[in-house]
C-alpha cells in the first residue's frame, strides 16, 4: 500500500496544542506529526468505535502479545509478559516512578540536552536535578563518563533517566555506551529510568539499542519506558508501558502507577497500540523513509541558503537540533524574535537545559510543502 504523507492536514481548530497558534504561524515545535493515523489503526478504532458501548476495560493478552512480538522482531530482544505493565503515558510513568523511587532532596541524574519534561518530573516531586552534560565537539554528541561517574556515585543520586534515542539531538546510543552507563549504575547502586519512546523512528538502516537488552546489569537496575504514541503519532490515546525485570522494581512501578490511578486503559488505548505493532510496519517504515528524506532537505538547505547556522547530523527521531551558535543570540531570543518576525515557531534550546542556550529543536514531521515553508522563513530571518 502507497502512504499519503503529502497532503496537508488543517488541523487548526482542532484543539491541537501543537497548532493552538496565530493565523500567520508556523508551529515546528512540539513533538507531535501532522500525518494522518496509519489506516489500518484507523480501522481498528472504528471498528471499537461502531460496537457503541465504551464501559471500563481489561488488558488483554493481545496487549502483551503485540509488545512481546513487535520488540523480538522489530528489536531483536525478547520481553517477558510479567514484565510488562500498562500505564496511560511515558511521562505520567516518569514522575510516578520517580516519586516512588525516590525521597525528596535526592539527586536525579540527566544528561542533558535533554527533553525539557525531565526537569519537571524531578522538580515537582521534591528531588535535585543533577545534570551530566554531554559532550558537543565536531557537531555530534557523546557521553561524559568520567562526569556522569562522578554524579552517580554522590550518595545523595539515587536515579537516573536516560533518554534512549536522544532527544534533542537524535543520537542512538550504542552498546558499549549502553553498557559502560549499567555498569556505573550498578556499581553505584542508581536506577535508571530508560525513556525510549522515540526508539522506532530511526533512520532508515539504524537501529536502536533497548537499554535492558545489553547486559544483565541493564536489566536488573532498569525500568523501561515505551509506547507505539510517537512512532504511529497517537499521542491522544493515552496509551504506553512500561517494562521491568527485576520482580522488586516491577513490583514498586506498579504499585506508583496504580497509586497514581494511571495504570488503566480507555476503550480505545490498547486497540490502537495493538493495531499499531500488528498491523503498523508498513507505514512506519513509509513514514521513516519520508522523514529521512526530510531531514536530507534540512542538511541541503541549511548549507547552502543559511550558512550562519548548522546542523547536529541526527540518527533517530523526527526532530532536528539547530546549532545557531555563530549567531551571537541566544535561542529564547533567537526564538521568539524569529516567532515574531516570521510567525516560524521553533523551540527554544535553553529548555533542554543549559547546554542548550545556544540551539533550536526543529520538528520535521510534517508534509514537504509545509518544510519548504518552515525553511524559508527561517532563511528570511536570517537573511532580510
Amino acid at each position: 500500500m502507497k502512504y499519503d504523507f503529502d497532503t496537508v492536514i488543517n488541523r487548526r481548530g482542532t484543539d491541537s496544542v501543537k497548532w493552538d497558534v496565530k493565523e500567520n504561524e508556523l508551529p515546528m515545535w512540539v513533538a507531535d506529526m501532522d500525518f494522518r493515523l496509519a489506516p489500518e489503526i484507523e480501522r481498528a478504532i472504528k471498528q471499537r468505535m461502531e460496537h457503541g458501548v465504551f464501559g471500563y476495560s481489561v488488558i488483554p493478552d493481545e496487549w502483551y502479545d503485540a509488545y512481546i512480538g513487535w520488540w523480538k522482531t522489530r528489536h531483536n530482544f525478547k520481553m517477558k509478559k510479567e514484565g510488562l505493565v500498562f500505564c496511560t503515558g511515558v511521562v505520567p510513568a516518569i514522575s510516578s516512578i520517580v516519586r516512588k523511587l525516590t525521597t525528596p532532596n535526592e539527586n536525579v541524574v540527566i544528561q542533558t540536552p535533554v527533553y525539557n519534561v525531565f526537569f519537571n518530573s524531578i522538580i515537582n516531586n521534591g528531588c535535585r536535578v543533577l545534570e551530566s552534560p554531554l559532550i558537543y565537539e565536531n557537531g555530534a554528541y557523546r557521553m561524559d563518563f568520567e562526569d556522569l561517574e562522578a554524579k552517580l556515585s554522590d550518595p545523595q543520586t539515587s536515579l537516573m533517566i536516560l533518554c534512549n534515542p536522544q532527544n534533542p539531538a537524535g543520537k542512538i546510543w550504542g552498546n558499549e555506551d549502553l553498557g559502560k552507563v549499567g555498569g556505573l549504575a550498578k556499581k553505584y547502586c542508581v536506577t535508571v529510568i530508560s525513556d525510549e519512546i522515540h526508539c522506532d523512528i530511526t533512520e532508515p538502516g539504524r537501529e536502536y539499542v533497548p537499554f535492558a537488552s545489553v547486559s544483565e546489569a541493564c536489566r536488573e537496575i532498569s525500568v523501561t519506558c515505551i509506547a507505539p504514541t510517537k512512532a504511529f503519532n497517537m499521542a491522544g490515546m493515552k496509551s504506553a508501558a512500561v517494562y521491568a525485570e527485576n520482580s522488586f522494581l516491577r513490583h514498586k512501578v506498579w504499585r506508583a502507577l496504580n497509586t497514581d490511578e494511571i495504570a488503566e486503559p480507555n476503550s480505545f488505548a490498547c486497540i490502537a497500540a495493538v493495531s499499531a505493532f500488528n498491523e503498523g510496519a508498513a507505514w512506519l517504515d513509509a513514514m521513516r523513509k519520508y522523514i529521512s528524506e526530510n531531514r536530507k532537505r534540512v542538511y541541503e538547505f541549511v548549507k547552502s541558503e543559511i550558512p550562519g547556522i548548522s546542523v547536529v547530523k541526527s540518527e533517530a527521531t523526527y526532530l532536528l537540533w539547530l546549532d545557531i551558535s555563530k549567531t551571537g543570540l541566544e535561542s529564547t531570543e533567537f526564538a521568539a524574535k524569529m516567532r515574531e518576525k516570521t510567525g516560524l515557531f521553533l523551540t527554544a534550546g535553553s529548555v533542554y537545559g543549559e547546554a542548550g542556550k545556544y540551539f533550536l529543536r526543529m520538528n520535521i514531521a510534517c508534509p514537504k510543502t509545509t518544510l519548504e515553508d518552515g525553511l524559508q522563513r527561517l532563511k528570511v530571518f536570517l537573511t532580510v
